[in-house]
């Protein structure tokens, strides 16, 4: 009998490098001007002062070190602090649909596939740059895939929640060869005023070739063993911006931007993970002692150790859970696909592993692979 696998990976670096210390001298040149023209109603309590930050609260709170932006211009500048995007025409694609597109041409060629041998291509991402048409059927219609396409959300466990939908389409033969993308464009959602958030997200792409053993041919392949999806609702991670957004007389000015109430995403989010991911092994029948390599979200550092620590009941090497945070950033969705495609090369016949998203919703998909 046959089974489904990932038979490639994409990857797709945007051009920009944005260091934390550039970040910080934008923050704090901000936060001075701020506090200087407010001082009085500083000083009455009338408003709170902006906190000036540094690169080493950065990195302890975080482990980011870097993240690549598709537009810097902008972000740096203490009189605009946010990129500066040209509005493209409806004839050209936006940013998203080009990373998508690159990403996709790596997979495709990783995989031994062509544009033409995909029928269903899922564009997923936790922002979506443009509600319709959908963004996946534009992807489909540049590389020349056939069949069908479409976009889905469920915030940073998008991309497994995206592989899982590809793999039920496959096993329900609605479709036979998946395209998965994984186009995470970040940077525009940040708020570069806020200390404790201007520096967490990243941009980046992923894509992802999902069929079954009988059309597979390339060399490394990695069999979908088993997965799980749980959801759970919570107002901790969120963004509030919306399409009805201009029938409002008023807005709250950070409508728009990344929010979240981290203690208590750390306190709720993590149980539910460590849960599902021991669960997914019992069901499989696999001790944690049995899986070479855990592909996490990568969040934040001290959620990721956590949840290894929890899991291995030990302290973690770099290769139990490999961190991609330091250079990429959290790239929402993408970011445990980042992890799986720079780490999963070293794998030989028989190795197991588990691909685990988490996030918003709260969610968590998790997927545990072979290396056939």
């Amino acid at each position: 009998m046959s089974s489904i696998v990932i038979s490639g990976t994409g990857l797709f670096t945007p051009p920009h490098k944005i260091s934390n210390q550039e970040l910080v001298d934008v923050l704090n040149e901000y936060a001075d001007q701020f506090n200087e023209t407010h001082k009085a109603e500083i000083e009455a309590g009338h408003i709170e002062e902006k906190k000036r930050s540094s690169v080493e609260f950065i990195e302890k709170a975080s482990g980011i070190k870097s993240r690549y932006a598709m537009v810097k211009e902008g972000i740096t500048d203490v009189n605009v602090l946010h990129p500066k995007m040209k509005k493209y025409n409806a004839e050209e694609p936006p940013e998203m649909v080009l990373m998508a597109v690159e990403a996709a041409k790596e997979a495709l060629a990783k995989s031994g596939k062509k544009a033409e041998d995909i029928d269903l291509v899922i564009l997923g991402s936790s922002n979506m740059q443009r509600s319709y048409p959908a963004m996946s059927v534009e992807v489909q219609q540049i590389l020349g895939a056939s069949g069908f396409a479409f976009d889905m959300n469920v915030a940073c466990s998008t991309a497994t929640f995206a592989i899982i939908n590809a793999y039920n389409s496959i096993k329900a033969g609605s479709a036979k060869c998946v395209l998965v993308v994984n186009p995470e464009f970040t940077t525009p959602q940040l708020d570069y005023t806020n200390r404790d958030s201007h520096f967490i997200f990243g941009d980046v792409a992923t894509a992802m070739v999902i069929e079954s053993t009988e059309t597979a041919t390339s060399k490394q392949q990695f069999k979908i063993v088993a997965t799980d999806q749980i959801t759970k609702f919570s107002n901790n991670i969120r963004c509030s911006h919306s399409y009805v957004d201009h029938c409002y007389d008023e807005l709250p000015a950070d409508n728009s931007y990344f929010f979240q109430e981290g203690r208590k995403v750390f306190k709720e989010l993590l149980p539910i993970v460590t849960n599902t991911i021991t669960d997914h092994l019992n069901k499989n029948g696999w001790s944690v002692t049995d899986v070479k390599r855990m592909w996490l979200h990568q969040a934040n550092i001290n959620m990721n150790l956590f949840a290894a620590k929890k899991l291995l009941g030990r302290e973690p090497e770099f290769l139990d859970a490999p961190l991609i945070l330091d250079e990429y950033a959290n790239t929402a969705s993408a970011g445990s696909i980042v992890a799986f495609h720079k780490y999963s090369d070293d794998f030989s016949v028989g190795d197991k592993g588990i691909l685990c998203s988490f996030g918003a919703g709260y969610s968590v998909g998790c997927i545990s692979l072979e290396r056939i």
